[in-house]
């Protein structure tokens, strides 16, 4: 095994804490019926899957998701709803990556979309005093900036080469046991981070 260059990271349930539960509650109290057979952390069905890689805007998430809610539901009460499922940045794994920058090229891979990624930049913000992600990485990669998502093998490969490293030599976190395999067969080396586990835990200095 090629000793590890660099690291790419995800963002939720890594860095970031989020709970899936609370924005199906809130579009559930909003009328929604059956969220969580459109979206949760393993699947995610057009609709979402075309917010996270840019084909829709958020006004036309909004549009689609306005008529399975009650009438009258507002556009800020869907954005608040959206916005549940994030919660605080885990600073101490913040803090750390500042010290794996000096020993490996340190990038960020996330399933996202635009209304997400203002508000966990305002989370951010309000926690650590820092405006953007972008700080801490030597890249960072957003899935609806990209135009392509995980768990897809080719949405890795796009990475490796934007970034100019070797799959062999790269180190891949995340949360989701389908991202971990799509990484996978794109020959990244892996590491599922479970639910009990921080990155700082990891052994990696």
């Amino acid at each position: 095994m090629a000793a590890i260059k660099n690291i790419i990271f995800d963002l939720g349930g890594v860095l970031l804490n989020i709970d899936y539960k609370k924005t199906s509650r809130a579009f559930t109290d909003l009328g929604v019926a059956g969220f969580d057979d459109l979206y949760s952390q393993v699947t995610a069905n057009h609709l979402f899957e075309a917010l996270e890689t840019g084909e829709i805007s958020d006004e036309a998430f909004y549009a689609e998701m306005a008529p399975h809610c009650a009438p009258d539901t507002s556009v800020l009460q869907m954005q608040q709803a959206w916005n549940r499922i994030l919660l605080d940045f885990r600073e101490g794994s913040l803090e750390f990556l500042k010290q794996l920058r000096e020993r490996y090229n340190i990038y960020l891979l996330s399933n996202t979309n635009s209304i997400h990624l203002q508000e966990f930049n305002r989370i951010l913000q309000a926690q650590t005093g820092e405006a953007s992600l972008d700080e801490f990485f030597t890249k960072s990669y957003y899935s609806h900036i990209m135009k392509k998502r995980k768990p897809y093998p080719e949405t890795y490969k796009w990475v490796l080469d934007d970034a100019g490293i070797e799959a062999e030599e790269t180190l891949f976190i995340d949360d989701s046991i389908n991202n971990i395999k799509g990484a996978m067969v794109a020959g990244l080396q892996t590491h599922l981070l479970l639910p009990n586990e921080k990155i700082e835990d990891l052994g990696l200095l």
